[in-house]
């Protein structure tokens, strides 16, 4: 998982946050598919082909369905109050991992990011350590995956609210690391249906 002479200080949990209703979208991103293969799929695919161990994927909406497509339905946390926005699913996923085997860091991506591919995964948990707080970043604007270290975990399930996640946390952090992943891909998401076609 190496980047650049980079190494990470620990193993790297991966967090995909697969549990969106997708209203906008018109039904659950995760169960949406390119090229035959759903959403969630190819989301926990790269999580995997980076390096990440474990890697948890958690769900709400459709819920049975997205755990039904996973070749390991244990890899699944049911975030119960999923509707209420990505604060619970990111407070589901952190309390799942802690809760195992002790990762440094946990990277946290979004199932509607079907063109971040591996190696902007792998170039940002290269970063990893105990107190790290990094995020990719696409001509230096801010994006996803972000790494966030073991350290942070309790605080930041403790202000996850709504749909903004760890947004206002990160917010606050001075010590946030963004690494420049622009040469590697857009870090576009996928926000209609026809945006699935097209190359990022």
């Amino acid at each position: 998982m190496a980047e650049q002479g980079i190494r990470p200080a620990g193993r790297v949990a991966g967090l995909l946050l697969a549990a969106g209703a997708g209203r906008r979208f018109g039904g659950p991103k995760a169960l949406a598919e390119i090229d035959g293969e759903p959403l969630v799929l190819r989301a926990l695919r790269t999580l995997t082909a980076a390096g990440c161990d474990p890697v948890r994927v958690v769900v709400g909406a459709a819920a049975d369905q997205v755990r039904a497509l996973l070749p390991d339905p244990s890899q699944a946390v049911v975030a119960e109050d999923w509707a209420t926005g990505m604060g619970a699913s990111l407070r589901a996923g952190l309390a799942a991992l802690a809760a195992g085997p002790e990762p440094v860091a946990a990277l946290v991506h979004l199932v509607d990011l079907p063109w971040v591919g591996p190696e902007i995964l792998t170039r940002v948990a290269a970063h990893a350590a105990f107190g790290t707080v990094a995020r990719a970043a696409y001509d230096g604007t801010p994006g996803h995956p972000v790494l966030l270290g073991r350290r942070w975990w309790p605080e930041i399930a403790g202000t996850a609210r709504g749909d903004r996640g760890a947004r206002d946390w990160l917010a606050t952090r001075a010590d946030l690391t963004l690494v420049e992943c622009g040469d590697l891909g857009s870090g576009r998401d996928v926000d209609r249906p026809a945006d699935l076609p097209g190359p990022a």
